[in-house]
């Protein structure tokens, strides 16, 4: 086999269900479906398939790879965006040929970027891989320049918040595509040709536990009779589905749904039939549109400034109010001091 005449091909919808196959009989872990960012190739040899290879979106978590990367918990979770995972890669059984995987992980970062800006609108600045120690050396990756970074603690995820341990730690294998992408990634501010989207923050563990602690006093504007959902038990999943990039009634409710019961318990859920539930797009919307906007606001604030963003660096803006002239026919000039990071005010001047 002439490895220069090896190609790759992104699978089309047609050539799908073969893919899934292939994997399904060959791979020892079977195939995955697509779920969110993915793109799967082929490797081609005389029009024949001779590999299969997938990449998706990033892990979530993972401390080695974090660690290694150098980014915090709050960049972390705005910039996952900007690695994505080689979840399998399958050498079909007729063509184990030395060199050949090493080959088509070559040609996939060749192309990688420039397929995923066009599939996804947005650039990508590393690779991960995780590769079972029991079963294989993690050589292509080693001889492909891929740098092992150390070893997963065997979780899986069972629901949007907790995993349980139930796996055989895994190798982790990384490949930045670019040579500042460790730079990028864990640098204060993102540069903004590598943003997507609007900037969202993840909660710890920790911060959702606290969020109805801070929103207890706020006053029940609804009629006890027939109320079932408690006042902070319903602001709390609002603000904690806001503050992870949920927008609108629909969205948090579909957020608060998503919960396993070990989450519903810290937002103090109520029980029915054994199962804690969690309030209803209309409950959420009832609420938050008759409760007292002051009262949610100098809460939220409360809790901003225990667990909010921390700005490392300040920027000082100054504006001229127009139409704001005081008795000596001057105009008004407001200084602000915002964060980097959180974009809060901090303060703000009055000068002339």
């Amino acid at each position: 086999m002439n490895l220069n005449q090896i190609t790759i091909e992104i699978v089309k919808k047609s050539q799908e269900p073969t893919f899934k196959k292939l994997m399904n009989q060959h791979h020892y872990l079977g195939s995955l479906n697509k779920i969110g960012e993915t793109i799967w190739y082929v490797a081609i040899y005389e029009n024949t398939w001779v590999g299969l290879i997938s990449f998706s979106s990033g892990a979530l978590r993972c401390s080695a790879r974090d660690h290694w990367i150098g980014w915090n918990y709050r960049n972390q979770y705005d910039r996952l965006h900007l690695l994505i995972n080689n979840t399998r890669f399958l050498i079909l059984p007729d063509f184990h040929i030395d060199n050949l995987a090493t080959k088509i992980l070559s040609l996939c970062k060749k192309r990688i970027t420039t397929d995923w800006q066009q599939a996804y609108s947005h650039k990508i600045l590393m690779l991960e891989t995780f590769v079972d120690g029991t079963k294989f050396l993690g050589t292509i990756y080693k001889a492909s320049n891929w740098q092992y970074v150390g070893m997963t603690k065997g979780y899986r995820k069972t629901t949007k918040f907790y995993t349980e341990k139930n796996q055989q730690p895994k190798q982790i294998y990384m490949l930045p595509l670019t040579k500042n992408a460790r730079k990028i990634m864990s640098a204060n501010i993102l540069k903004k040709e590598y943003q997507h989207g609007k900037s969202n923050m993840k909660l710890t563990i920790e911060q959702m536990k606290t969020l109805p602690a801070f929103f207890k006093n706020i006053t029940d504007p609804r009629r006890k009779q027939g109320t079932r959902h408690r006042v902070v038990t319903v602001i709390s999943i609002a603000v904690a589905a806001t503050l992870c990039g949920m927008k609108g009634y629909k969205a948090m409710a579909n957020w608060a749904n998503s919960l396993g019961q070990s989450a519903r318990r810290k937002f103090f859920c109520y029980k029915k039939d054994g199962k804690l539930v969690v309030p209803s797009e209309f409950v959420i919307r009832d609420l938050l549109v008759r409760v007292n906007p002051q009262e949610l606001d100098a809460a939220f604030r409360e809790w901003n400034k225990v667990y909010g963003i921390e700005d490392e660096s300040m920027a000082i803006d100054g504006k001229t109010m127009c139409n704001a002239i005081d008795e000596d026919g001057h105009q008004t000039h407001i200084m602000s001091v915002v964060g980097h990071k959180s974009h809060n005010c901090r303060t703000q001047k009055k000068s002339e």
